[in-house]
């Protein structure tokens, strides 16, 4: 890797680079397992670089600029490294999600375990293909996380860095896996709970997406806690707002934008803050649209049922209740960036950055 890779916004070529030069250095690796497993990793590469917005390395790069970092500095490059390993998490998380979720499809592709089930076939394997499919991609998002973690330590950050970014690093690991542990809780248990759904956003979202990132690369920076703090409940308020976003898509979005089938989040039966809003309204206003929300959440929605779902959303009320959600939050963090002591160049990013992740359209 080379210092030339360094982007002042750390835009998604610089950590394509990045990534691509750390699956280069295990290709040799990978050839001595043999033909198949290389195969099998090269799949992972692709999946990695193959779309993606690189939303969590960015955040961390700009939270290491905001806390005085520089990207002239020598150290840069071994920055850029070290958030670029949040890419290779968040794949990890990516690739067990659509287990969980018997989701086909991520980003207009297929799905991890859909194209390992579909290499099974093509290749004339013994067994169940769709085992053999969600297996391998099980083990290859493993692969994802301890790879992840191998970026981070040999990143070159110096140690005392490397030792402020440690209790990060295994916070962001493991909420992740707490947020989708609460998420399969809450649709097992059909937790209607608007709070519940939150603390899913919380921790599934959140905190892997924002606010962790965030204190990462204030933490490479050796920021003071004031700093931290704020980073913390601007990362908290955008991350919710960056999930409450993604629900509306989930339901609103047009597939050939989203890159997921419309509905999908109703037919999985997710719990999200959307349907939680709806059912509380429906309830008080039209108790047998409420019912049917609930005959049909989780089921295999035709056209016409999800149409009904949308208009029952909106007709409720829970869509405008969601939008001022949306701004509450992105306005309540804007102020506490405002207020802080990051950068200016990193501010005006983190802004830009904040609109984009609460606006998307996919």
């Amino acid at each position: 890797m080379t210092v030339s890779y360094v982007r002042a916004a750390a835009d998604t070529a610089a950590f394509d680079a990045v990534i691509g030069d750390f699956f280069a250095e295990r290709r040799a690796e990978a050839d001595t397992l043999g033909e198949d497993f290389a195969a099998t990793v090269a799949e992972l590469e692709s999946y990695v670089l193959r779309g993606g917005k690189r939303v969590r390395p960015a955040f961390a790069w700009l939270g290491w600029i905001g806390a005085g970092g520089d990207e002239h500095d020598p150290l840069a490059a071994s920055v850029l490294s070290a958030c670029a390993g949040l890419e290779l998490l968040h794949a990890s998380a990516l690739i067990h999600d659509d287990i969980i979720d018997a989701s086909r499809t991520r980003r207009g592709h297929p799905a991890a375990h859909v194209t390992f089930a579909e290499r099974h076939r093509l290749r004339g394997f013994s067994g169940d293909p769709d085992a053999f499919g969600t297996g391998t991609a099980i083990l290859i998002g493993d692969l994802a996380q301890v790879w992840a973690d191998a970026m981070v330590r040999a990143s070159g950050l110096p140690s005392e860095a490397q030792a402020r970014v440690g209790p990060v690093w295994s916070a962001v690991r493991s909420e992740v896996l707490y947020g989708q542990l609460l998420d399969l809780t809450n649709q097992a248990s059909a937790d209607e709970g608007i709070d519940a759904a939150l603390r899913v956003n919380q921790y599934k979202t959140a905190s892997y997406t924002v606010e962790r990132p965030l204190q990462f690369g204030a933490a490479i920076a050796g920021a003071e806690p004031d700093l931290v703090a704020a980073y913390r409940s601007f990362g908290a308020d955008i991350g919710i707002a960056f999930q409450l976003r993604d629900d509306l898509l989930g339901v609103f979005g047009d597939p050939a934008v989203t890159g997921k089938p419309s509905g999908d989040d109703l037919r999985e039966g997710k719990r999200t803050v959307l349907l939680a809003s709806a059912l509380e309204r429906a309830d008080e206003r039209d108790p047998a649209a409420a019912g049917f929300l609930r005959a049909t959440i989780g089921t295999d929605l035709s056209d016409d049922e999800l149409a009904t779902a949308r208009a029952v959303f909106i007709d409720a009320g829970a869509v405008d209740h969601v939008e001022r959600l949306i701004a509450l939050r992105t306005d309540r963090a804007m102020a506490v960036l405002e207020a802080s002591d990051v950068t200016v160049p990193a501010k005006d990013q983190l802004v830009a950055m904040a609109v984009k992740a609460t606006q998307r359209d996919h």
